[in-house]
């Protein structure tokens, strides 16, 4: 068969779940297995496989990816387009674009078990690109909120969670790699995106570079739309919306409660590194690079710590990288020169790059795969407290002592 006619076979016939009709996928009482049968032949590779991480990469890249370079927009808004903003009102932006990730997360868990996955990724997909495009003609700060905070946020939301909760339908040995893979697109997209927009803004005016970003989104996301399909079917009975007994697992609702306290400040060093860095009269352009620095090195460690996952345990690579995190947040404030703080970038972008990476794959784990998306879900709109109140309450803490030492001391105790 040709090349190109095998892809296409690839691409569709593999995405075909069994009938609960066929031989073998009932038991003598009429119970459906499929769910069970289907998920003991996990192909934990393939063709197949590694063209859904492909789609979900690119899709993170795209917008979770434009989402990590907020830090670049925090210090552009600061000067230039709001300046008569506070540094809290302004953070309030990117931290409910982080919040839109995790809060919907009961929703889009609820829409994968029941067996969607195409559609909710073409409408987010649409609906991020025409809120990039339409934060260019965003001219006051309420219109900055609703386009770049809730609606990119809400749209990237699906990848970030949609795109992790089919990983399990494709892998499971191999979970962890798969799920690095992902975040990794989410940290070349931070690596990349803050280089160019500071590029960008230096030739052609803010409207003209969130309109080359909204092109470069599109082919990113066409690809994902093309590639991301499930293996599984949906269940039928799933249920009440919220499942309280998985609160009721000692395991289950102390990771949880421990990663509301976590996200406090998880994101605290890259809402305000750009910004500390010009405080400390590091040239301007160097310090929009620090976070390009601090994402590239964030996409290896995501995807050393899903290997180091898939051979020791998440929780077992996600403790050390959370202290690491806090050690980082506790340093941070100190830096004074370009070294120090390319020094920080360098271990900020190790440490949270492996605990995003990490933080879903405890949940995947926790029980059975056709109740994946419940869990996840559930666990992240609660999570999404935390990401909320962090980077305004750092704000405020900031706005209020004027000190970039009390806003580090304050996040690292809550990691």
């Amino acid at each position: 068969m040709p090349t190109a006619e095998r892809l296409v076979d690839v691409l569709t016939s593999s995405t075909k779940s069994p009938s609960p009709d066929s031989p073998g996928l009932k038991d003598p009482g009429g119970t459906v297995l499929v769910e069970e049968v289907v998920s003991e032949e996990c192909p934990d590779g393939g063709l197949r496989a590694w063209l859904v991480v492909l789609g979900v990469v690119c899709g993170m890249c795209a917008t979770v990816g434009l989402l990590t370079a907020w830090g670049t927009f925090q210090a552009y808004y600061q000067e230039v387009e709001l300046p008569h903003e506070s540094s809290s009102n302004i953070a309030w932006i990117g931290s409910i674009q982080n919040a839109m990730l995790f809060a919907p997360g009961l929703l889009f868990g609820r829409l994968f078990d029941k067996g969607h996955l195409r559609l909710p990724v073409f409408v987010a997909s649409a609906a991020f690109v025409a809120c990039v495009f339409l934060t260019a003609q965003c001219t006051q700060y309420w219109h900055f909120l609703l386009c770049q905070g809730f609606g990119m946020g809400l749209a990237s939301g699906v990848f970030f969670n949609m795109g992790n909760m089919v990983m399990a339908h494709w892998f499971k040995r191999r979970l962890g790699l798969a799920i690095a893979c992902s975040f990794g697109g989410a940290g070349a997209g931070g690596c990349i995106f803050p280089i160019i927009v500071r590029a960008l803004l230096h030739r052609i005016s803010f409207q003209w570079t969130m309109r080359i970003l909204g092109f470069t989104t599109l082919g990113l996301l066409l690809v994902s739309n093309l590639t991301i399909a499930r293996r599984l079917p949906g269940t039928r009975d799933l249920g009440p919306l919220i499942n309280l007994a998985e609160f009721k697992k000692p395991p289950y609702s102390f990771y949880v409660a421990s990663l509301v306290v976590n996200t406090l400040a998880l994101f605290t060093v890259f809402t305000y590194l750009t910004v500390s860095a010009v405080g400390e009269g590091v040239n301007a352009d160097m310090s929009f690079y620090l976070l390009a620095i601090a994402n590239a090195v964030s996409t290896v460690g995501r995807v050393i710590s899903g290997l180091l996952a898939d051979r020791f345990g998440p929780l077992n690579v996600l403790i050390p990288a959370t202290l690491l995190t806090a050690v980082v947040t506790f340093t941070w404030p100190f830096a004074t020169n370009v070294a120090s703080f390319v020094v920080i970038a360098i271990f900020l972008g190790i440490s949270t790059g492996a605990t995003l990476a990490l933080l879903v794959q405890p949940f995947a784990r926790m029980g059975p795969v056709p109740e994946v998306g419940l869990r996840i879900g559930m666990g992240l709109t609660v999570v999404a407290i935390g990401v909320i109140t962090g980077a305004p309450m750092s704000g405020a803490i900031l706005d209020g002592t004027g000190s970039f030492k009390d806003v580090g001391y304050a996040g690292g105790a809550s990691i």
